[in-house]
């Protein structure tokens, strides 16, 4: 069975930009900003969540500051066709792994990880490691984020306290 996708207008265009600024905008604001009110804006913005545009609202937060010293990005090269539903449930086990997706071009994955520091970041990279589809791995440690205000800059949970087991990340 279809479904129709829902209209998408210019007006939602300027909400979703809106919120996408800053979450905590209010309706009001954004209705005076746009010609609506806010009773419409909050109409509009229902629907839009009832309807996946909008799947969620977020802080972002500097990963130092909630314990996230070292980050990486990680090539995955995997033997033969490892499928991305398996690689999916590897990722998922690796609590420092706040992204992955698959890609084109020579390694099969890549992953996005933070860690507490460089140690920790050696024992999560040996933790991919051992499964036993991984051929290889090549490491890219980032130094500074030319774009601090991009959501990869930001952190979505606390680093766990040195230590103890990590916890699992959104």
């Amino acid at each position: 069975m279809t479904t129709k996708a829902a209209p998408f207008d210019e007006l939602d265009r300027k909400i979703v930009t809106a919120l996408m600024a800053n979450a905590r905008t209010s309706f009001a604001e954004i209705g005076a900003t746009i010609g609506l009110s806010a009773t419409a804006v909050k109409r509009r913005v229902d629907r839009l969540r009832e309807t996946d545009v909008i799947t969620g609202f977020t802080a972002t937060v500097r990963p130092s500051a909630l314990g996230w010293r070292t980050e990486a990005y990680v090539e995955v090269y995997c033997e033969g066709a490892a499928p991305p539903r398996r690689l999916a449930e590897v990722v998922r086990n690796h609590p420092e792994i706040t992204a992955a997706m698959t890609v084109t071009g020579g390694a099969d994955a890549l992953l996005h990880v933070r860690a507490t520091d460089v140690e920790h970041f050696e024992e999560v990279l040996e933790r991919i490691r051992t499964e036993p589809f991984i051929r290889k791995t090549i490491s890219y440690m980032v130094l500074s984020h030319l774009l601090p205000e991009s959501p990869e800059a930001g952190a979505s949970q606390p680093a766990p306290p040195s230590g103890t087991a990590s916890p699992r990340l959104p």
